[in-house]
């Protein structure tokens, strides 16, 4: 590569890099842009002063099927981001799962992909550029080594912990109407409650139900079969005092 190229290439990093840094959004928010090419590019700032797990999650629905595609290596990073290139379309949806301490966890909304619109000039051809140069990592600042951590902890897609304290329930959407039950446990296995012959599809869980904090199992029927066994976490600041 000659000088000439080399600055430009350099140049278009940088403009790249500040453009996603400028577009995203402060946590539990995040920007979303679809750059081209099979390329979505998730961004976030950072304010929590104690964080523990940021993952990534895509779905081709926005209430269900969701699947961890990536969790960040260091999510105390005060502005970071991820290229999104796996994935099968670029309307699908995102939303962000974050830990905060003490084992509290909640969603961020959901969100597609908004077009990137914006155009740059190329500094020395002075022609218009439409698409990010380089490979899938030139447009995402201090992503680092963002491998899956193998012991992060995965909340269920189906009963889990609402960034406004309360326990929410998504339960599939089936085309045949199916039985759904839901019993509640303790972390001493000890039992709390059950729902049965639940009618909504999505609804929460008022905190007051759950007479202290910490760690709660359920377990989730469908047609009387054991669909899924799981567990989240309410903080002691969400749980009234008795």
């Amino acid at each position: 590569m000659n000088m000439k190229k080399l600055v430009l290439s350099l140049l278009l990093i940088v403009a790249a890099g500040t453009t996603l840094l400028q577009a995203q959004d402060t946590l539990p928010k995040f920007s979303l842009k679809n750059v081209g090419n099979n390329r979505i590019i998730i961004g976030w700032t950072n304010t929590f002063e104690s964080i523990k797990q940021i993952s990534i999650q895509r779905s081709f629905d926005s209430l269900k099927g969701f699947k961890t595609i990536l969790t960040v290596a260091d999510p105390t990073i005060p502005q970071n981001g991820y290229m999104d290139t796996k994935a099968t379309n670029d309307h699908m949806f995102y939303r962000l799962y974050i830990m905060l301490d003490k084992g509290v966890y909640f969603f961020s909304d959901t969100k597609r992909p908004v077009k990137d619109s914006m155009q740059k000039t190329d500094p020395i051809t002075n022609k218009l550029i439409d698409k990010f140069p380089g490979t899938d990592s030139v447009a995402v600042p201090n992503i680092g080594n963002n491998k899956p951590r193998p012991n992060a902890f995965t909340p269920s897609l189906y009963v889990y912990t609402h960034r406004d304290g309360y326990v929410r329930i998504s339960l599939p959407d089936e085309e045949k109407p199916k039985k759904y039950s839901i019993k509640f446990f303790d972390d001493t296995d000890t039992f709390i409650f059950e729902l049965k012959e639940i009618k909504e599809k999505e609804f929460k869980i008022d905190k007051t139900n759950f007479y202290r904090a910490g760690w709660f199992r359920f377990e989730l029927y469908e047609d009387g079969k054991l669909f899924e066994k799981h567990k989240f976490y309410l903080d002691k600041e969400l749980v009234p005092t008795p």
